[in-house]
């Protein structure tokens, strides 16, 4: 695996979905891409509707981005937990994307360029 992050603005305008309803919706989306891993797309916190996500109290590491704090997503029907994430303090070669969300890509959750 290549050990690199590369940050750029993704191009178009991406929605996030779920639960039936959308969440969130932006031309001034980020994608990463870190090694070989696919690429993610990260949405400004701005442009989601945070009153669907309550914090989670997990956390995970990352040696290049730094501490990731999670979400979960409250819907009419269930909660999706942890499935959004954000590196609200990140190293320096993932400051792009610090006051941005991104979400796990899983059933209930969609993640598409419209």
């Amino acid at each position: 695996m290549v050990n690199h992050i590369t940050i750029r603005k993704a191009t178009g305008t991406w929605v996030v979905r779920a639960g039936g309803a959308i969440l969130g919706e932006t031309s001034n989306a980020m994608e990463l891409v870190e090694g070989d891993y696919p690429p993610v797309i990260y949405f400004p916190r701005s442009d989601i509707a945070m009153a669907f996500l309550d914090a989670s109290d997990k956390t995970s590491h990352c040696p290049r981005k730094g501490d990731a704090r999670y979400f979960s997503v409250v819907t009419k029907s269930r909660t999706l937990e942890n499935v959004v994430w954000s590196y609200e303090d990140p190293k320096p070669a993932a400051e792009q994307v610090r006051d941005y969300l991104a979400f796990h890509n899983v059933d209930e959750v969609a993640v598409e360029q419209i």
